[in-house]
C-alpha cells in the first residue's frame, strides 16, 4: 500500500479543482479523503484539537484513510522530551477517538537536537504506545554527516520500527525566492541533505517543490526507484507533497504517481475537474 498526500485537507484554493467548487470549509476533509488516502496533520503541532474536531474528522473520512499528526511542540520544542509523563499521557487520550485512523505520529526534533540528546529520545521512545506507528524527523546537522551520530540515530530506530522522515526541499531551494510564497516557504523549510532510509516499516518522504513551471522531475527521480524498492520489499511507504502557497500539491503528487505508474485514486479526475467537465456541456 501507498499512502499519498498533501501538507493539509483545507485550502480555498482548490476549489474548483482538487474540492468541489462550492466546497464548505466543513466537507473539505471529506472530499479531499476522495482522493488522497493520508494527510498531514501539521495543525496538531501547535495546537491540540478538540474532542469535537478529532471525531468529525474520524467522520468523515473512509476506513482506508490514514491520518499522520504531529506530536505538540510542547514535547520536543518547549519540554525537550522531558517530564513528559502527565503530557503524553493526556494527549493520547485525548486522541484516542482517532488512533485507528493513525498512520504515523510524527516527532519533528528541533535543529537544536543534537547527538548528546539521543539518550533523551531513548527514553521518551520507551513511554510511547506501542501498538502505533512513529516517525521521527532530525534537523540537526550532524545526523546528515555519515558518522556515528547518524549511525547512533538510525540504530535506535531501526530497534524500535520507527521511521526516520525525510524531508526533501533541493528544488525549493534551487530556485531563487522571488515571491512572497517562495520566500516564506524557504524560512520556514529546513535545507539538509536528503537520506533516504527505511529505519521502520512505513519509511515517510515528505517532498517540497517551489510550483510546477520550475524543474522539480530530476529532484524526485530517485524518488521514483526508491519508493517502488520499498514497495517492492513488502514496505508501506507515506509520502507528502508541498510547493510554496501548496496551491498545486495535488497535481504534483498526480504528476509522480503517474510517472511511478502506480494505480491510486489521485490519477482519477478531482471533485472539481468533474464539475468543471460537466458544466462545460451545457
Amino acid at each position: 500500500m501507498l499512502y499519498l498526500g498533501c501538507p493539509q485537507w483545507s485550502s480555498t484554493a482548490w476549489k474548483g479543482n482538487l474540492l468541489s467548487s462550492h466546497c464548505k470549509n466543513a466537507d473539505m476533509l471529506h472530499e479531499y479523503a476522495q482522493v488522497f488516502n493520508s494527510v498531514e496533520g501539521n495543525t496538531s503541532f501547535y495546537a491540540d484539537p478538540s474532542i469535537e474536531s478529532l471525531k468529525r474528522w474520524r467522520d468523515a473520512v473512509n476506513n482506508d484513510f490514514k491520518f499522520t499528526f504531529k506530536f505538540h511542540r510542547r514535547f520536543s520544542h518547549e519540554l525537550q522530551l522531558t517530564n513528559i509523563d502527565d503530557e503524553l499521557t493526556a494527549w493520547f487520550n485525548l486522541f484516542e477517538p482517532l488512533l485507528p485512523h493513525i498512520g504515523q505520529i510524527m516527532l519533528q526534533l528541533p535543529s537544536s537536537f543534537g547527538p548528546a540528546q539521543l539518550p533523551l529520545l531513548t527514553q521518551f521512545i520507551s513511554k510511547l504506545p506501542h501498538d502505533i506507528n512513529y516517525g521521527v524527523e532530525v534537523r540537526q546537522p550532524e545526523f546528515f554527516k555519515k558518522g556515528d551520530a547518524e549511525v547512533a540515530l538510525n540504530q535506535l530506530l531501526m530497534g524500535n520500527n520507527i521511521n526516520r522522515i525525510a524531508m526533501d526541499t533541493r528544488a525549493l531551494f534551487a530556485v531563487k525566492a522571488n515571491t512572497e510564497a517562495l520566500i516564506d516557504a524557504q524560512q520556514k523549510k529546513p535545507h539538509l541533505p536528503v537520506h533516504a532510509i527505511a529505519t521502520g516499516e512505513q519509511p515517510m518522504a515528505r517532498f517540497v517543490i517551489a510550483s510546477l513551471e520550475h524543474d522539480y522531475k530530476s529532484y524526485y527521480q530517485p524518488w521514483l526507484k526508491k519508493v517502488q524498492q520499498w514497495l517492492d520489499e513488502g514496505k508501506t511507504p507515506f509520502v507528502f507533497f508541498h510547493t510554496a502557497d501548496n496551491r498545486q500539491a495535488p497535481l504534483l503528487a498526480r504528476q509522480f504517481c503517474q510517472d511511478l505508474n502506480y494505480n491510486h485514486r489521485v490519477l482519477s479526475p478531482f471533485v472539481g475537474e468533474k464539475e468543471a467537465t460537466q458544466s462545460s456541456l451545457f
